[in-house]
This record gives structure tokens, C-alpha cells and sequence, in this order.
């Protein structure tokens, strides 16, 4: 059973920064891409940024030029640098890994809350 340990979550002010990171805790899992989706109250979770294992990396309009996803070579770790951090970036976010057999592996999650 492979499982994602995230951390990085946390208050911070409106324009501050945070790093997520997102830990496969099973280093054999043949991964083909993983992300961020977030879920803020009352809303449906989104998809903010995907990297895959060959460096491609695709963002959500909304953080794009404040958000940056970056992941080791063999995709089993992967970071989220969130700047100009807004009130409306609030959510839990998760960790979401797919491998190459399509199963896809989740995250708890971990809040992160902006206060203007």
C-alpha cells in the first residue's frame, strides 16, 4: 500500500508564501505523474498543479505565476511553492499520485489557511 505523507500546511498573511511536499512512502511505485488538488469549503476539489515524470508540468489558471510544482527525477516527492498567496487559495490540500497502471493514490491532506 503506497501512501502519501504531506506537510507544509499552515496560517500565513495574504501575499506571504508556503511550501508543500508530498512524500510517496513507497519508493518502487512507478509513477507517472503527481499533483496538487485542493478543496475549500463548500466548493469541489480542483486540480492546482500536476508534474509528470518526464518534467511536464500544467497549472490551474488561478495560481498560475504564483504557484510552482517541482518533483524529484523519479517523481516520488513533489513540491509546491505557493507565493503571493491570496484568501482565496484557503483549502486543504491534497497530494495525488497516478502510476502507470492507472491506479491513483491519495494524500490526507493538509490545510492551508490565508487571513487577509
Amino acid at each position: 500500500q503506497v501512501q502519501l505523507v504531506e506537510s507544509g500546511g499552515g496560517l500565513v498573511q495574504a501575499g506571504g508564501s508556503l511550501r508543500l511536499s508530498c512524500t510517496a512512502s513507497r519508493r518502487t511505485i512507478s509513477v507517472y505523474a503527481m499533483g496538487w488538488h485542493r478543496q475549500a469549503p463548500g466548493k469541489q476539489r480542483e486540480s492546482v498543479a500536476v508534474i509528470t515524470s518526464s518534467g511536464s508540468t500544467n497549472y490551474a489558471d488561478s495560481v498560475k505565476g504564483r504557484f510552482t510544482i517541482s518533483g524529484n527525477n523519479a517523481v516520488t516527492t513533489v513540491y509546491l511553492q505557493m507565493n503571493s498567496l491570496k484568501p482565496e487559495d484557503t483549502a486543504v490540500y491534497y497530494c495525488r499520485a497516478v502510476d502507470y497502471n492507472g491506479m491513483e493514490y491519495w494524500g490526507k491532506g493538509t490545510l492551508v489557511t490565508v487571513h487577509s
